[in-house]
């Protein structure tokens, strides 16, 4: 693996960030149109929320860069389980985790996720939950590779659909 620093995010990231979150974005939502559509203005959005998480306590935001230029970020969120689950502290919540290219995904990716795990640890986090497409096969490789498994998955479909109804005119199509 190459080797890249994990960085603390900054408000000069914050453009940068965003935008590689949006082009994440847009691919997911030609996989999964309905529970990936884009807002108009999510990257204006997006950009005002990021910089609320780059001093956030209760988060760990990172970037790597290469040649000087952000090539991936990754943002953890700390938080308690679910009230029924006592796994013995806190999850780190990864939601937020891109790179620019998949390829970047084995070094890169794998890179911020144990440096994020690390800063967790530190601060209390027993296990990391990340968050992934079905359809993001470099990504969940990367995953497996830091040791994580699958534990749950999310079915989407419009709610006409699941009632056995035909789906309302409006409703993107979406895949079986």
């Amino acid at each position: 693996m190459e080797d890249v620093d994990a960085d603390p995010a900054t408000h000069d990231d914050v453009d940068d960030v965003a935008a590689l979150a949006d082009a994440r974005r847009r691919d997911y939502e030609l996989e999964q149109p309905l529970f990936w559509r884009t807002a108009e203005d999510a990257l204006e959005r997006h950009r005002t929320y990021l910089h609320g998480l780059v001093e956030a306590e209760d988060h760990v935001f990172l970037v790597a860069r290469r040649a000087g230029r952000l090539s991936a970020f990754i943002i953890a969120r700390l938080v308690p389980a679910a009230p029924v689950y006592e796994p013995g502290g806190l999850t780190c919540l990864v939601d937020d985790f891109a790179v620019v290219a998949p390829g970047d995904w084995a070094s890169l990716g794998v890179t911020l996720l144990r440096a994020v795990a690390d800063r967790a640890r530190q601060r209390g986090a027993v296990q990391a939950v990340v968050v992934t497409g079905r359809h993001d096969e470099a990504k969940r490789k990367a995953l497996r590779t830091a040791g994580l498994t699958v534990a749950s998955e999310w079915w989407v479909a419009p709610i006409d659909r699941v009632a056995g109804r035909e789906v309302t005119s409006g409703q993107p199509d979406m895949p079986a």
